[in-house]
């Protein structure tokens, strides 16, 4: 009889546990669809099968919900890079990183991709919990570009690990901004050509 009490409530905090991950799994993409600003509570617990007065079971605020979103597309998008790396041989990462994040399907899976071009612009402009986690994400994404690089561990592999990003994160956003399909190829390809013979 003690076992069954028990069993009870371990059954609800996993059921809870997953209900709560499958709206920051539902969030993560649509903050990277939508923007921070065009995800609304409604519409994220409604895509999650779930209605709006369940939201506060889980979260203490939007601004929660939303940190918690933009650590779980972070997770997903260092883990993408990541088994990039670690797909192909040492020396050639670096650009197959590059061809991976300039890529036409990159730029057209918004949702599923890297929240650095999807949300740049509007991180600035969020919670402090909401800009934390994207600080950490450009940090280990450094991090990550730096240790491709041939002169990895020299002073100038960090400098350059630094425009690397900001170039891959730069022409991506920009290459779904415009509305011009081949002015949007020739911003990732001339970056994913730059890069290159800087990288090799």
């Amino acid at each position: 009889m003690r076992i069954m009490r028990n069993i009870r409530p371990n059954t609800r905090a996993a059921a809870k546990d997953a209900t709560h991950e499958r709206i920051v799994s539902v969030a993560a993409r649509a903050i990277r669809r939508s923007g921070y600003d065009g995800t609304g509570v409604s519409d994220i617990m409604k895509e999650a099968g779930l209605t709006h007065g369940a939201f506060y079971a889980h979260f203490a605020s939007r601004e929660t919900m939303l940190a918690e979103a933009a650590g779980r597309a972070c997770a997903e998008s260092a883990a993408a890079a990541a088994d990039v790396v670690a797909s192909v041989p040492p020396g050639t990462a670096l650009a197959s990183m590059l061809s991976a994040y300039l890529s036409r399907e990159h730029l057209e899976n918004a949702d599923i991709g890297c929240p650095l071009a999807a949300l740049g612009s509007e991180t600035s402009r969020q919670a402090p919990e909401v800009r934390r986690v994207a600080t950490r994400h450009i940090k280990e994404m450094i991090d990550l570009v730096a240790r491709q690089l041939p002169d990895w561990g020299q002073p100038g592999a960090h400098e350059q690990a630094l425009v690397t990003l900001s170039t891959m994160v730069g022409a991506l956003l920009l290459a779904r901004a415009v509305d011009e399909p081949a002015l949007s190829d020739s911003l990732r390809e001339a970056a994913h050509k730059h890069l290159t013979s800087v990288g090799s």
